[in-house]
């Protein structure tokens, strides 16, 4: 591949998007938090949300990815290649969906403002997870 990247750029690609997907998400949830009531109930349903898709989804996400990613070549990787084609499956109809459900109203308001917030939390954190295994790796364990 003429344009490649080597692991370590891969895994700030894979932060940087994860990232950039989290706050974007973020920016969604506050929008509509602003349009809805804000009470511990909901503070408390955000946070389940987060934990439910950290714990059990994103973090699994990111060990199966980093393993991935290690395991390829050094040099002249597809700097798309941080996700496989599940990955890139699943991301492509979660935001089919999402803008679906937001378009025609699906959802009422107060539920995207919590499962929007808590999943953008979840999904920031994942990217800084890869940035952070990134920077605290010896190169030679990554290259």
């Amino acid at each position: 591949m003429k344009y490649g990247v080597n692991r370590n750029t891969l895994l700030v690609i894979a932060g940087v998007v994860w990232i950039t997907a989290g706050l974007n998400i973020f920016r969604i949830g506050i929008l509509s938090w602003c349009k809805s009531m804000i009470n511990i109930q909901n503070i408390l349903m955000t946070l389940f949300v987060f934990l439910l898709f950290f714990c059990f989804i994103f973090r699994k996400q990111f060990k199966r990815h980093k393993k991935r990613i290690a395991s390829k070549e050094k040099k002249k990787n597809c700097p798309f290649s941080f996700f496989d084609l599940k990955g890139w499956i699943i991301m492509i109809f979660m935001i089919a969906l999402g803008a679906t459900i937001r378009h025609f109203s699906l959802l009422p308001i107060a539920f995207i403002a919590i499962f929007y917030t808590g999943l953008s939390l979840a999904l920031t954190l994942t990217g800084v997870l890869f940035i952070r295994y990134r920077c605290t790796h010896n190169k030679s364990d990554i290259l």
